[in-house]
């Protein structure tokens, strides 16, 4: 996952200043597995945060600094519920770590969403491309009603939110692609949810982003996703043995 750090480390660096010209202090990093937060946890020698979230929840929060910011890693934890000890996947607990983790810090300036995600080759994605967040929407709530299926469809742009970080000037500096980040709580993908990617112009696909943003919009905080590709949503191989044999390389 260091290659995710390095990322996670140049964003830092260039987002730099918020909207207010102001110096940014503090970053909440949230990553859903395991596996991709403690590297970057680790790296930086972040020390387990109590303090953030109630003793009987799943998640986890690790907190310290890089360069003049303060860094807290959110991590959705490891499955209880269903007594599987997986980690956390999905929307549902993505909205709520996030949304408890800002209510919690109140002088958070930015939420960086970092993870792994399936990309699209119709939209020039390559496994271990990253990805910057021009906008989130959701492919698997469908809901033909007039009016629910706009909230089903759940989008978030520059236009729609004031909450969504333009990437267009930091993948420039970063060199790095940027695109509408499609959100589903399926590793797979049915017929339906290929139209709605495709209706949505998605360029990636993942599990957590739009639920994040949603939880950002409530709070009215800055958001920004960092997504690495592990898998081609539109290729051969299947997405889980695609991302289970990319996901070192990528993440």
């Amino acid at each position: 996952f260091l290659v995710v750090v390095s990322f996670l480390f140049l964003c830092i660096a260039a987002v730099g200043v918020d909207a207010a010209g102001n110096g940014i202090k503090h970053v909440v990093v949230a990553i859903a597995m395991e596996a991709e937060a403690m590297p970057f946890v680790e790296y930086l020698g972040l020390k387990e945060d109590k303090d953030v979230f109630e003793e009987h929840l799943p998640f986890l929060a690790y907190s310290g600094s890089h360069k003049d910011a303060k860094v807290t890693v959110v991590t959705n934890g490891k499955d209880s519920v269903y007594r599987t000890g997986v980690d956390n996947v999905g929307t549902v607990p993505a909205a709520i770590a996030s949304y408890l983790a800002l209510h919690k810090l109140k002088d958070v300036d930015i939420l960086i969403n970092a993870g792994t995600c399936g990309g699209f080759k119709r939209k020039g994605a390559s496994v271990g491309d990253v990805f910057l967040t021009s906008a989130v929407a959701h492919h698997d709530r469908r809901i033909a009603i007039p009016g629910f299926d706009s909230y089903g469809t759940g989008l978030l742009d520059n236009s729609s939110s004031e909450t969504i970080v333009s990437p267009t000037a930091l993948a420039k500096q970063l060199n790095f692609k940027s695109g509408v980040v499609s959100t589903g709580n399926s590793l797979d993908k049915t017929e339906e949810c290929d139209k709605n990617m495709l209706a949505n112009d998605a360029s990636v696909k993942d599990m957590e982003a739009a639920a994040i943003a949603w939880s950002c919009a409530l709070l009215q905080k800055p958001f920004l996703g960092v997504k690495v590709v592990t898998d081609i949503v539109d290729g051969d191989i299947p997405s889980q043995e695609e991302f289970l044999s990319n996901l070192a390389t990528a993440a």
